[in-house]
């Protein structure tokens, strides 16, 4: 087979502790899935049924590299979260073999043009300028399940310029990753070199040019961005 025009490169993050890569076919992010991040963005915490948006896979950025301030926007949130990359995948998934489909966690950052997305909910319109612009996506290597389990607890943060700013637990989750994942399952059909960005606890707020912003999720690994 031959192409009209040269491929992209397939998208990947590191694995932790060796040389080989992770390919990354979608991003999946769950929505509001901490009950405080739930009440600071206006809405009832209650649980209900998780709802979910992507980014494209090359809005990747590795730890460690600058992220470029974006165009079209004067407010740029940071949101901290726990991500799971899956290993093998399928549709309909129970709750109760869901993790015997991850190969990892790492942690992840789902930066924001929250002025572009509060402007397209005002109008029903979708959230892609808010949530799928370039290098929106800042990971840390991916650390395999087999070494470190499968985290149901502990730290999550984030700081800027060394003042925290989000500061909660894994166990804080509305949705937990068994459930995720078998909830997406049933909507689109899952693949290996998915990832799974699982949600952010409340203290989401602006990163502005010249910031160092870091966070981690306790036994998972940290992840260090500047704004450039």
């Amino acid at each position: 087979m031959s192409y009209v025009i040269t491929p992209p490169e397939q998208p990947s993050v590191a694995v932790e502790g060796t040389e080989d890569r992770f390919p990354v076919r979608r991003i999946y992010c769950v929505g509001r899935n901490y009950a405080d991040h739930a009440r600071e963005m206006g809405h009832d915490p209650d649980r209900e049924d998780p709802f979910f948006f992507q980014k494209p896979a090359d809005a990747l950025l590795p730890s460690g590299e600058d992220f470029p301030y974006p165009s079209q926007t004067e407010n740029v949130h940071h949101e901290i979260e726990l991500v799971v990359a899956l290993k093998s995948g399928g549709n309909d998934i129970p709750e109760d073999k869901a993790l015997d489909y991850v190969y990892g966690y790492a942690v992840g950052n789902d930066l924001t043009r929250r002025d572009l997305q509060q402007a397209a909910k005002k109008v029903g319109r979708p959230w892609g300028t808010g949530k799928a612009f370039d290098k929106s996506a800042p990971i840390s290597p991916i650390v395999p399940a087999d070494k470190i389990g499968h985290p149901n607890t502990g730290r999550i943060w984030l700081s800027i310029n060394g003042e925290t700013k989000q500061d909660s637990d894994l166990d804080h989750l509305i949705w937990n990753i068994p459930e995720t994942i078998s909830y997406l399952s049933g909507l689109f059909t899952l693949v290996p070199g998915d990832l799974i960005y699982t949600g952010t606890p409340a203290g989401v707020g602006p990163v502005v040019r010249g910031d160092r912003v870091e966070g981690g999720v306790e036994g998972v690994g940290e992840l260090v961005t500047k704004v450039v």
